[in-house]
């Protein structure tokens, strides 16, 4: 956390230079492989306060009409803790049934993320800016857009009259989409989500899952010997990292940008690498794939191939090895210079994300020695006091219980929660059987030997029966919400 306030501090100087870039790097993609209009409407900062609810920011949201045709339904996609047009992306299952239901598609993005900046480029300089970055604020953002386009698309309609929107979205994108109908249920008729962990607080779920589904992804697709030396590389690299000459060899070996010197470069290397094996892990697809990083098909499969294939028992050997097999993620295009520990291109969205994690969704995270990281416990106390001294936030562990009501979801209808198993989103996800058979039932789904979100992207020759029977059941059960069958 220390570090990311250090983060946060060197960032706020250069936000003004590095967001214009960013938002350069990000602005054509969704141009490159679907077509979308990219559209904005003014929204009020604050939705809850009479005092406030004149300042107002443009809100970034894409649109596809392509196979639209009137009276067929809107889907439409709740943006999440990213830019949007990496989401829209990434979502290619709305384009492939597009068609089908003969709908339009809508990807609206989040507040305070891509280009949706209620303050501008001054957004993230004070705490004072971050206060209106909340999931109720998002929330009331969606249903404000909602009643927007319910009056340009359809024609005599109040907003008392629920047309035919269905929200979509996964882990965090999903939460929203399944809390949207929750507290909204008269602005969508349903919601689809995708490993949204609603049960992921405090009180609701224990904190040693989500690693571990990481764990059981490179045990299903690597090799029993490379989670050995994963687990077994966390003492080498800290151990190493108590003398100049080890901190040197593993920073030339590894490519590192700046050298490691001080404890914050070894918390922040330790933090670095355990994220790219989560990264590996979420996009672990049957097919290349860029959704953090270009990496080739079963990335986690060809790490460990690296990994295990050039293990030597000596020390020097063992971090090439690890270098050799790092590359799949951080080098995979050959174009990488250097490996820089601190800075990533989503910087500010990280920043926006970590500031959520402090004041709403907190999501406990702790390893065990039977995971393949760091045996380290989760401590609500430290969580909070470090989450003050970086935001000055403070939260209690019940606010998601207070606000979207727990696990208590029996007033709830129409949300199908499915749950990729080989996701870690899908920890503090919602399983349950089907309530009834109706309608308005809410459904749990799981999809056997599935990485992060695999379900929402487009549909490929090599997927295999679990993910083409999911789809075949979402496709069913929007028919039925839509009444088409």
């Amino acid at each position: 956390m220390k570090s990311l306030k250090i983060k946060i501090q060197m960032l706020l100087k250069l936000f003004p230079i590095i967001i214009v870039l960013v938002m350069f790097l990000k602005g054509s993609k969704s141009d490159t492989i679907y077509s979308l209009e990219t559209r904005y409407i003014d929204v009020p900062v604050d939705h809850f306060s009479a005092m406030g609810s004149y300042k107002t920011f443009k809100l970034r949201y894409l649109l596809n009409g392509k196979h639209y045709i009137k009276g067929g339904p809107v889907f439409i996609y709740t943006g999440g803790e990213r830019d949007i047009t990496i989401a829209a992306q990434n979502t290619g299952f709305l384009f492939d049934i597009a068609p089908i239901f003969k709908a339009m598609l809508v990807f609206v993005e989040h507040r305070y993320y891509g280009k949706s900046l209620p303050f501008g480029n001054a957004s993230f300089s004070t705490t004072e800016n971050l206060r209106y970055l909340s999931t109720t604020q998002a929330l009331a953002d969606f249903s404000f857009l909602i009643d927007d386009l319910k009056g340009k698309i359809f024609e005599n309609v109040t907003s008392s009259k629920i047309e035919p929107f269905i929200a979509f979205g996964g882990y965090y994108a999903g939460m929203l989409s399944a809390w949207l109908r929750m507290k909204y249920p008269f602005s969508v008729r349903g919601a689809l989500t995708s490993s949204a962990p609603i049960f992921y607080f405090p009180g609701l779920t224990t904190c040693e899952g989500y690693y571990q589904i990481v764990t059981d992804m490179f045990e299903k697709h690597g090799q029993e010997q490379c989670v050995k030396t994963i687990k077994l590389g966390w003492d080498i690299i800290i151990n190493q990292c108590k003398t100049k000459l080890g901190m040197d060899l593993i920073s030339s070996t590894w490519k590192l940008c700046n050298k490691i010197r001080t404890p914050e470069d070894v918390n922040a290397l330790l933090d670095w690498l355990a994220n790219i094996y989560v990264k590996l892990s979420m996009t672990n697809y049957h097919y290349p794939s860029d959704y953090y990083k270009p990496v080739p098909a079963y990335p986690v499969k060809i790490f460990c191939e690296k990994l295990t294939t050039t293990f030597a028992s000596d020390t020097k050997g063992l971090i090439q090895s690890f270098a050799n097999a790092l590359e799949v993620y951080t080098n995979y295009t050959g174009k990488t210079i250097c490996n820089n520990i601190y800075h990533k291109q989503e910087d500010f969205n990280e920043i926006a994300w970590q500031y959520q994690t402090c004041t709403e969704l907190i999501m406990p995270k702790c390893s065990t020695d039977n995971d393949m990281f760091i045996t380290k416990q989760w401590n609500y106390t430290q969580f909070v006091l470090e989450c003050y001294e970086t935001f000055g936030a403070k939260l209690g562990p019940d606010w998601a219980l207070l606000a979207y009501g727990g696990k208590n979801l029996q007033y709830y209808s129409n949300i199908l929660f499915s749950n990729s198993m080989l996701d870690p989103g899908s920890w503090g996800g919602v399983y349950m059987n089907k309530s009834n058979e109706t309608d308005e039932s809410l459904m749990t789904y799981e999809i056997i030997d599935a990485p992060h979100l695999v379900d929402l992207r487009g549909s490929d020759t090599a997927d295999n029966n679990y993910l083409v029977q999911a789809r075949n059941v979402y496709v069913s059960t929007l028919k039925k919400w839509l009444k088409l069958e």
